[in-house]
């Protein structure tokens, strides 16, 4: 039993290839700003942006992908969030670039996550050299191929979940803010229309006052009037 879980936990490690980045990052006013990360031929690169906060203004960002070369591989303009899926034809250093260049007020809050993900067509089973000295009984009790799904299954099961709760986290924070939003808008027009109303029902007191104080500065205003 010892051996089999020492495989089981081995070709689990050897199985997992992907790199995961999470990153919640401000962009200042007309600024810019670029990560870069090393990919390989073959790997699949997973891009998932949202803009969680505009500072009182449009939720939008404008963003580009591109290679070593300076080739663009994708590229958004004023958009408040996107999926990106890229498989990679050959080795290069990606570089990722957030703007808000067209924003000369309101900084912008983007949570995005990076995955990229390559896998062994073998999942790493191809080395057995940890089963010798097993009896036949004990490596065909094994069921290597039930072993290797249940095993992929539960990763990408894993994978999916963790995916799920950081988008659901961002969409929480960008409600939230949303929220904070029109609660600062609906507070500023209520104290607006506190101060017209109580400049008008000042200029109407002092209005009706006038018509019964003849010496008043005011009733001589009126009547110049």
């Amino acid at each position: 039993m010892v051996r089999i879980l020492a495989l089981v936990l081995t070709v689990f490690l050897q199985g997992i290839t992907a790199l995961q980045k999470e990153f919640t990052i401000i962009i200042t006013p007309g600024g810019r700003d670029c990560f870069y990360e090393n990919a390989q031929a073959g790997q699949t690169v997973d891009l998932e942006y949202q803009v969680i906060d505009g500072s009182h203004g449009d939720l939008d960002i404008s963003f580009e992908l591109a290679d070593s070369s300076g080739r663009l591989i994708f590229a958004d303009y004023k958009k408040s969030d996107n999926i990106h899926r890229y498989k990679l034809p050959h080795d290069t250093e990606l570089t990722m670039c957030f703007s808000n260049e067209f924003s000369r007020v309101n900084s912008k809050t983007v949570f995005f996550e990076l995955i990229i993900e390559g896998e062994d067509e073998d999942g790493g089973w191809s080395n057995f050299d940890i089963l010798e000295g097993l009896s036949p009984e004990e490596f065909y009790d094994m069921k290597v191929q039930d072993a290797q799904d249940i095993i992929k299954r539960v990763r990408n099961n894993l994978t999916k979940a963790r995916q799920l709760q950081d988008v659901l986290r961002s969409h929480e924070a960008r409600d939230r803010n949303v929220a904070e939003e029109n609660y600062f808008k609906v507070n500023a027009w209520s104290f607006f229309q506190i101060i017209t109303m109580m400049c008008v029902g000042f200029c109407q007191v002092v209005m009706v006052k006038s018509l019964f104080d003849t010496e008043s500065k005011a009733h001589k205003f009126l009547t110049k009037m």
